[in-house]
């Protein structure tokens, strides 16, 4: 074909076997040979690179400003294509300049660490590269995701594990699933007939609430001004009679509520929402009950912590993201639900080029008509494969270690001059949330003047602690807060010297301002 022989012209003309690479698995005109020394290559770097994500000598990050990065390289494409030496270049300038979210003093989002068995688990399935919408695609992960998911509805609390879920790309997409199914299962009508179809509608979320809730409903069409933030107590936690209140309110003014998500760790307090009172106000007023486990739900595989998800059992649905605190690699986000079949029907088309009828295996494994995606990643193996190596009570460990550091940290800073809680008492997640608060506005009198300044010191010390590369901590205002720092722990390399480190950088960095 014309395709071929230009891969053979290629081939032959340019170095590397670059061109013979684009025609078979394994390069023709004695390419064999090219091929296995570039993916031996390639495996060198990504061994290098994980030795010194590990390294507490190495950087976390080499940081270049944007314009800088892009003239250090050529990230350009081409229309000739390049050598395999080339692309080794390429490969070793990304992960130059990539973030080492594994690094031990990588404290910046809630995704951090790198467990080796899932990342083994991750190179396998992109060796497999196969979609999960059928199981005649995809049988053993079909299988292991069916599995995995009725472990997680059992530990959750449901009877012999029924129910449903899925797998999803994240949590804001479990979110939405979520408030897809509640819409359904109130109004199954708006599936063929759409918005015009239902009354108005209104979803109550914690007003320190991810911000996917909102999102999820601009994207159903439900709209954002439909979604009502409910008041949160000082460490963060929903007020369940301000809920009953504003559900009230709302079928007064002809609103019909059909949609309650309570968070189980909120992103920036990492606080948990009283789970059975809010699940006592959904059941006297008929509304789904949803619980935001994206953050927290991973907790319920201690024993220790567990309590904190008291009267999760009663949702209808929740959300639990295995990529944050049980450090599988990105990305791992289930959606739980408690009706089976209910997914199925509020989302199946019946495409009878993917799901035929008359197949000669169960076609309850094909999976693809219940979710909205039709190409969908194999996200199960990863979390499959570091059960099997870790056991429950290997995550159980992992996750107890994070909570023991987030309260030493709080202790460590609580009573140290220099620092200011954002609010009492010990923190109920990993998250740690404190202002420091340097020599020069620490004994300030006028107060505006102080929050003025408190306002710029946490962007500064963080834009240090990037140029240095030392280490990275999140920060953000929330409400009439200025900014202070969120200190969140997930990784299981991080140790208790490194978090000494930590408070130390944060003072060499800050004790000028």
């Amino acid at each position: 074909s014309p395709a071929r022989a230009w891969c053979q012209a290629a081939a032959q003309k340019l170095p590397g076997g670059i061109g013979s690479k684009l025609c078979d698995l394994l390069p023709a005109l004695d390419g064999d040979m090219k091929t296995m020394t570039f993916l031996q290559e390639v495996v060198d770097i990504l061994l290098a690179y994980i030795t010194e994500s590990f390294d507490r000598e190495t950087k976390v990050i080499d940081f270049h400003y944007p314009n800088e990065l892009l003239q250090r390289n050529n990230w350009e494409l081409q229309d000739e294509p390049e050598t395999l030496d080339d692309i080794l270049i390429s490969c070793r300038a990304t992960l130059k300049y990539a973030i080492k979210t594994a690094h031990p003093r990588y404290f910046n989002q809630l995704s951090t660490g790198l467990d080796m068995v899932g990342l083994a688990a991750d190179w396998l399935t992109s060796t497999a590269n196969t979609n999960m919408f059928t199981y005649e695609v995809a049988p053993v992960f079909v299988l292991l995701e069916y599995v995995t998911l009725k472990k997680m509805r059992e530990i959750i609390g449901w009877e012999d594990g029924r129910g449903d879920g899925i797998f999803s790309p994240g949590g804001a997409i479990s979110n939405m699933y979520a408030m897809l199914l509640a819409r359904f299962k109130m109004f199954p009508e708006v599936k063929e007939k759409g918005m015009s179809s239902v009354p108005r509608l209104a979803a109550f979320t914690s007003e320190h609430s991810h911000f996917s809730i909102k999102k999820g409903a601009a994207a159903l069409g439900i709209g954002t001004e439909s979604v009502i933030c409910i008041k949160a107590d000082e460490s963060g936690k929903m007020i369940p009679a301000d809920l009953e209140r504003k559900i009230l309110e709302a079928k007064q003014k002809g609103f019909v509520p059909f949609f309650v998500s309570a968070t189980a760790g909120t992103t920036v307090y990492g606080a948990f929402d009283p789970l059975i009172a809010i699940s006592d106000i959904c059941k006297k007023y008929q509304v789904w009950f949803h619980v935001d486990g994206a953050w927290g739900g991973s907790l319920i595989m201690s024993r220790m912590h567990k309590w904190k998800l008291d009267g999760v059992e009663r949702a209808n649905s929740v959300t639990w993201n295995p990529h944050k605190m049980m450090a599988v690699p990105l990305q791992c986000s289930a959606l739980l639900v408690r009706e089976e079949g209910l997914m199925q029907n509020c989302n199946q088309m019946h495409a009878c080029y993917l799901f035929q009828q008359d197949k000669h295996y169960d076609l309850s494994y094909d999976t693809g008509d219940k979710a909205l995606q039709c190409g969908r990643h194999v996200d199960i193996f990863k979390l499959w494969l570091m059960w099997r190596a870790k056991g429950t009570i290997g995550f159980e460990a992992q996750i107890d270690k994070c909570l023991e550091l987030s309260e030493y940290l709080y202790n460590k800073i609580k009573d140290r001059e220099g620092y200011e809680m954002v609010f009492n008492g010990k923190p109920q997640h990993t998250n740690v949330c404190f202002w420091y608060l340097p020599p020069g506005i620490r004994y300030l009198e006028d107060k505006e003047e102080k929050k003025k300044r408190l306002h710029k010191v946490a962007p500064v010390i963080k834009a240090r602690m990037m140029e240095y590369g030392t280490t990275m901590v999140s920060y953000q205002p929330q409400g009439d807060k200025v900014n202070f720092f969120r200190m969140v722990i997930s990784n299981p390399a991080a140790t208790f010297e490194d978090i000494d480190f930590l408070i130390e950088e944060i003072e060499r960095l800050g004790q000028d301002l």
